[in-house]
């Protein structure tokens, strides 16, 4: 495999250029937003006719979902004209891409898991910005995977276990939303499944392309998730003792942008189509010492 990486220093692009160097087969080209603009459709053509990727993985994205609020044009920018150059360009050399997405292209108030051909109906900026990447790149290219995750967590970058566990080192009390619900997803599996997919397609696989969700199990809420993530740094002695937590209501913690009740994604179509298992995130949480850098 020749892979192209896209926002190489996220928390999934770090994972994949990670676990792809440890790959004796495959070439890689990690590239962040210093040494590839994904807006600028010229410098993407150009890197991509000369590297002649089999695979474009987009890491990329501008995650501020309150943020998005106020840089709209700013999210657009990244989250759809970005995708769709790189769409584009793998086109042109009949590369497979990958692209990651978001459970924000949903409403959020579905009862149960949200499956693949739910209708989207976005609520912010983020989501819509996103949603218009996934349309972007289904239109320009035919080899194309979309991945739908949610609550991204790793060693690198900014995530909800390092928050927590950074508030959790200052202050005795801590209050947590507890009426939205979703599965917690660690970045180095997202990688891995991503990888995984590549190698498939690559190979020749008779792969069905489209979308796919892909993030953990079990599906828990934001207070239930902070709860798993003290008990671990306890256990490990992160931290000294676990601070006393109280569950608040959405309401109760107002953000610019509205946050989905229900983010729980079925991965049953992945496991299927790729043999992808959901992401165990507790198993995620017991190395806790590496979310404290």
């Amino acid at each position: 495999m020749r892979v192209l990486i896209t926002g190489c220093h996220g928390q999934v692009g770090y994972c994949l250029t990670e676990q792809l160097a440890k790959n004796e087969n495959t070439r890689v080209l990690a590239l962040d937003k210093e040494h590839l603009d994904i807006t600028n459709q010229e410098a993407v053509q150009a890197t991509v006719a000369e590297f002649q990727p089999t695979v474009i993985i987009n890491a990329a994205a501008h995650t501020a979902v309150d943020k998005a609020e106020e840089e709209v044009e700013l999210s657009y920018a990244i989250n759809r004209d970005g995708p769709k150059y790189l769409a584009l360009a793998a086109q042109s050399v009949g590369a497979a891409m990958l692209h990651i997405s978001t459970d924000y292209v949903f409403e959020g108030n579905k009862a149960g898991e949200y499956v693949e051909t739910d209708t989207t109906n976005p609520q912010g900026v983020y989501g819509e910005s996103k949603l218009a990447g996934e349309l972007a790149v289904a239109a320009a290219c035919d080899k194309h995977i979309i991945l739908r995750t949610a609550w991204v967590f790793g060693e690198n970058g900014n995530n909800f276990v390092k928050t927590m566990l950074r508030l959790g080192a200052t202050r005795d009390a801590l209050s947590i939303v507890g009426d939205q619900f979703g599965g917690p997803t660690y970045a180095g599996d997202i990688a891995t499944a991503l990888i995984q997919m590549a190698k498939y397609i690559t190979q020749g696989g008779n792969v069905e392309f489209g979308i796919y969700h892909f993030s953990g199990l079990p599906h828990v809420s934001w207070f239930e998730f902070a709860e798993a993530i003290f008990d671990s740094a306890v256990k490990q002695n992160v931290i000294a003792k676990k601070p006393s937590l109280s569950s608040i209501t959405t309401e109760q913690y107002p953000t610019p942008a509205k946050r989905p009740s229900n983010s729980r994604l079925s991965t049953q179509k992945i496991t299927e189509s790729f043999s992808v298992e959901a992401s165990d995130w507790k198993v995620a949480l017991n190395n806790i010492q590496a979310y404290t850098g």
